[in-house]
């Protein structure tokens, strides 16, 4: 899986870039978590501060177009970032387990 970034976009106000990116598959679309993964890797953050808003594969197609939020911190990411987008993301998965645990 070959991933192109295509733009970004600073917003500091809410203390995150916007990414827009490209993805090049050999076999299925990726899953939302190992295109978190390489676009935080790809970006040099914690794959805990991006958020996977769209992946978008045509039909046939070997290529995947998407959008992230990389946000400054995870604590920043679930500030502002709606619960559903968190869960899909699993972010702060390990703490509410925790929490439910006690």
């Amino acid at each position: 899986m070959e991933i192109e970034i295509l733009g970004q976009e600073d917003n500091p106000l809410l203390h995150r870039t916007d990414v827009q990116f490209k993805i090049v598959h050999d076999d299925a679309t990726p899953s939302r978590l190992s295109v978190r993964d390489s676009l935080a890797a790809k970006l040099d953050k914690d794959s805990e501060e991006v958020v996977v808003h769209e992946l978008d594969t045509k039909f046939g197609m070997r290529k995947t177009r998407g959008r992230a939020k990389v946000y400054d911190s995870p604590a920043q990411a679930a500030e502002v970032e709606h619960d559903h987008m968190l869960e899909r993301n699993k972010i702060g998965a390990d703490d509410a387990d925790a929490e439910e645990a006690e």
